[in-house]
């Protein structure tokens, strides 16, 4: 009769499995962990940024139905979303120019643009978001304000 082999308990041990999942889990798990506040971060960032467009879009809204007013022009951008501490600033204001290839070019209001037409009058509404970051990131410099600018030409 043979006997049976005899292993030693640290033998054993270092051929055992069980538990091994648990144990890479814990190695990774603040990395995941990690992972998904960022992405949870980079998420209400933009939603943070789109519904700040919206509140400018939506002061440019107001003036192209109402005209000029600065007190309601800033109660539209500040109502517009449903996000707390959107603010209509710097305040709305109005100037004249001329339309160009890179956007609009201030111009005195009695000045002919360089297309022949007299200059026009325009409203530029900017809206603010102070940002609220998760965690801190080293290295890693957010920008702590949104911004959205909204220009209506009103005549």
């Amino acid at each position: 009769m043979i006997a049976p082999k005899r292993t030693s308990t640290w033998a054993r041990l270092r051929r055992a499995q069980r538990g091994t999942a648990a144990v890479e889990f814990a190695l990774f798990s603040p990395v995941l962990l990690v992972l998904l506040v960022g992405v949870i971060e980079l998420g209400d960032g933009v939603f943070e940024s789109m519904q700040v467009q919206n509140a400018a879009e939506a002061g440019a809204l107001y003036v192209a139905k109402h005209g000029w007013n600065s007190a309601g022009i800033s109660a539209a951008v500040v109502g517009a979303t449903g996000v707390t501490g959107i603010t209509a600033s710097p305040a709305p204001s109005q100037f004249c120019g001329c339309p160009a290839v890179g956007g609009i070019t201030t111009a005195l209001c009695t000045a002919t643009c360089s297309n022949g037409t007299a200059a026009s009058s325009y409203v530029q509404i900017n809206a603010t978001l102070a940002h609220q970051t998760i965690l801190t990131y080293p290295g890693i410099t957010l920008p702590t304000t949104v911004t959205g600018l909204a220009i209506v030409r009103v005549n």
